[in-house]
């Protein structure tokens, strides 16, 4: 069966959905707000949110659509799902990794991070894939070596790793 819409990532937060979604927004080019409903009086005894709050907010990140609810504090973020960004250049890298990171984010592992809300980010270069998949074994080996060491990522010293 053929989908008539795309595929659209739906955010749990507990009540952050606004905040995170006005952040996301203006982290990434060509991004918008683009609808906020709010929890209605009727169903609060089973919601349990005032009348008024922030329920679901729609917005897009460079053209993909996503919707951030807050359904309360039922369900976390974890690291098996993250969204990956791709730098062509270092100052890419940089900008995004201190945007996410800003604030009460945390760094991670290999181009990792979370942001302020704990949702998983990987920054990653778009050099990486030529890199790893080099005719040369042993130059794939040796720029896994160096981004192994790596929080964020370098691409000169990944560049050098492969060259040896």
């Amino acid at each position: 069966m053929q989908l008539k819409h795309p595929l659209t990532p739906c955010l749990w937060f507990d009540t952050e959905a606004e905040d995170a979604a006005n952040l996301y927004c203006s982290v990434f080019p060509n991004s918008k707000v683009t609808a906020v409903s709010r929890f209605p009086d009727a169903g609060q005894e089973i919601h349990g949110k005032p009348a008024g709050s922030v329920m679901v907010v729609s917005f897009t990140l460079n053209g993909q659509s996503f919707t951030a609810l807050n359904g309360g504090p039922d369900f976390k973020f974890d690291e098996a799902v993250s969204f990956q960004i791709t730098c062509d250049t270092q100052d890419e890298v940089d900008y995004y990794w201190n945007a996410l990171t800003q604030d009460g984010g945390q760094e991670g592992p290999c181009g990792w991070l979370k942001d302020k809300f704990g949702l998983s980010w990987q920054v990653v270069p778009s050099a990486l894939p030529r890199l790893m998949t080099a005719a040369d074994p042993a130059a794939s080996a040796r720029v896994m070596n160096a981004f192994l060491k790596m929080k964020k990522f370098n691409i000169e010293t990944l560049e050098r790793a492969a060259v040896g």
